[in-house]
C-alpha cells in the first residue's frame, strides 16, 4: 500500500534534517608561496597548498617589477588585510623592492627603499620580513659593501609607519661577516635565526634573547644532516605544533624541506615534490580558515540572520540576498553544499538549477562560475564554517584563500569584507542553514 503524499515528505525532511553534518577538524590552513623561478628573476609566480607540501600555481608571472629583478620574494599578510612582498632588486645596489596586493595575485608596486650601505658597489639580497611578538615589523637582509663576491652580514630596517612607507636605518644584527639570507622566528623569548654560510655553503642555526644579540651558534656545519650546497630557508609552523624548513639545493637545482619538533634538531630532507627544477629561494605563508563548526552538507539555501525575509541566492551571475517567491527564485537560492573544492575541512556551494557552477568571489564579489578546474577557481570557491558571528545558532563563512574576509551582503549584495566588530557586521555575515527551498 503506497503512502499518502504528506507522510513521504514528510519522511523526506526527516531524512534530510538528520543527515550529519560534514566532519569539520577545525581552522583549515593554506600556505601561500612566493617564488621567483630558474626561467625568470623578473617575474614572481605564486603557489598555494593546503598541507604545506604539495604546492600549486595560482599564478605565474604574477608580478614583475618596473624595472630589476624580483629575486627572494618574502610575503607577508599586514593588519590591514592586504599582502605585501619585500624582494632583491638587483644583483648589485642598495635597495629593496616592495609591492602589494589584495588578493595574492595581482600585485602594485609601491617602492624601493634605499638601505644606505653600500650604494652601487655593493650588493642588497635576500630581504625577509620579521614580525616581533610585540607586533614591530622589520626586514632582514644581507649586505656587502664590495658587491657580488664580498663579505655578506645580515641587517635590519624596521618599519616607523603603519602602511610600511617609513623604515628606520639599517642596524647590524650582530652576526659574523659572510653569512646571508637570515631567515628569523622567534619561540617563547628565544630568537631563531636560520641563515646560509657563505663559506661552507651550509644552512646553521643561531638563537639570541634579543633581537640585536649576541648570537650563539648552535648549528653548525653538517649539524643537520643535509649537506652543503643549500640556500635560502624559510620556515613555518605546521598545525600540529611542528616546524618546517624550506631551502634550496640551488647547484642541484632540487628543493627540499624538514620537520622539527623543537627547531633544535630536525630530519632528513625530503624534496619537496612538483617545485624542484622551477621555483627558487621562496618564502612560505600559513594562514588559518574557518574552526571548527560543522556545516550540514547536501541540497541546503541559506537565510540572511538579520534580513530572515531574505535568502543568499544567485540572479544573472551574481550572489544577492532577497526575498523568494517564484520556483526561479526558489531554485537559484538552492545550493549542494560539498566539501570544499581546495579544502575538504571547509566548503563549497554548487547551484543545483546549474551543476558544475560555483559560488566563488571574484574582486571581492560573489558570483557563480563554472569550474574550469584552476587552483585559484578552487581557493575562491571554498569557505569554511565560522560560529554564527550573529549568535544564535547561525553559521558565517570565512573565505578559504582570504582568512578573515566572510560572505556578508551590503545593500543585499554578496561579497567579501574584512571582519569588523561591529553588530551590523556580524549580522550581515550570519546565515541559517535550512532545508532546500527547491
Amino acid at each position: 500500500m503506497r503512502k499518502p503524499l504528506a507522510a513521504l515528505v514528510a519522511a523526506l525532511l526527516v531524512a534530510l534534517l538528520a543527515t550529519p553534518p560534514a566532519h569539520a577538524a577545525g581552522p583549515a590552513p593554506h600556505y601561500v608561496m612566493t617564488a621567483f623561478t630558474n626561467s625568470s628573476e623578473s617575474n614572481m609566480y605564486v603557489y598555494d597548498s593546503p598541507n604545506a607540501t604539495n604546492f600549486t600555481l595560482v599564478r605565474g608571472n604574477a608580478y614583475r617589477p618596473p624595472s630589476g629583478l624580483i629575486r627572494d620574494p618574502s610575503v607577508i599578510r599586514h593588519t590591514d588585510g592586504y599582502y605585501y612582498i619585500v624582494y632583491t632588486t638587483g644583483w648589485t645596489g642598495d635597495t629593496i623592492g616592495f609591492a602589494r596586493s589584495a588578493d595574492y595575485t595581482t600585485w602594485t608596486f609601491l617602492r624601493n627603499v634605499t638601505v644606505g650601505l653600500n650604494g652601487s658597489t655593493g650588493s642588497t639580497w635576500a630581504p625577509e620580513w620579521f614580525r616581533d611578538s610585540d607586533g614591530s615589523v622589520h626586514v632582514v637582509f644581507s649586505a656587502s659593501t664590495t658587491g657580488t663576491a664580498g663579505q655578506f652580514r645580515p641587517y635590519r630596517i624596521t618599519a616607523t609607519s603603519a602602511d610600511l612607507s617609513a623604515w628606520t636605518s639599517p642596524v647590524a644584527l650582530g652576526i659574523p661577516a659572510n653569512y646571508i639570507d637570515s631567515f628569523l622566528v622567534k619561540v617563547g623569548s628565544t630568537y631563531h635565526n636560520f641563515l646560509k654560510n657563505e663559506t661552507t655553503k651550509y644552512v646553521e642555526h643561531a638563537t639570541a634573547t634579543s633581537l640585536n644579540g649576541p648570537w650563539q651558534f648552535v648549528g653548525t656545519g653538517n649539524w643537520a644532516g643535509w649537506g652543503s650546497g643549500l640556500e635560502g630557508p624559510a620556515v613555518v609552523q605546521l598545525p600540529d605544533g611542528r616546524w618546517r624548513v624550506y631551502f634550496d639545493q640551488y647547484g642541484a637545482g632540487r628543493y627540499y624541506y624538514a620537520d622539527s619538533s623543537n627547531l633544535n634538531s630536525f630530519g632528513a630532507k625530503v624534496e619537496l615534490p612538483g617545485l624542484s627544477g622551477t621555483a627558487r629561494h621562496f618564502t612560505v605563508l600559513r594562514e588559518n580558515a574557518g574552526d571548527s563548526t560543522a556545516v550540514a552538507t547536501g541540497k541546503r539555501s541559506l537565510r540572511s540572520a538579520n534580513a530572515t525575509d531574505r535568502y543568499l541566492r544567485h540572479r544573472n551571475n551574481l550572489a544577492y540576498v532577497e526575498p523568494v517567491s517564484t520556483a526561479t527564485d526558489r531554485a537559484d537560492a538552492t545550493f549542494t553544499i560539498v566539501a570544499g573544492l581546495a579544502n575538504s575541512n571547509c566548503y563549497s556551494f554548487q547551484s543545483v538549477n546549474f551543476p558544475g557552477s560555483y559560488l566563488r568571489h571574484n574582486n571581492m564579489r560573489l558570483t557563480l562560475a563554472a569550474d574550469d578546474g584552476s587552483a585559484l577557481f578552487r581557493g575562491d570557491a571554498t569557505f569554511c564554517g565560522r560560529a554564527g558571528l550573529a549568535g544564535g545558532g547561525t553559521t558565517s563563512f570565512e573565505s578559504y584563500n582570504f582568512p578573515g574576509r566572510y560572505l556578508r551582503h551590503y545593500n543585499y549584495e554578496v561579497r567579501l569584507d574584512l571582519r569588523t566588530g561591529d553588530g551590523a557586521f556580524a549580522g550581515d555575515a550570519s546565515f541559517t542553514v535550512t532545508t532546500p527551498l527547491a
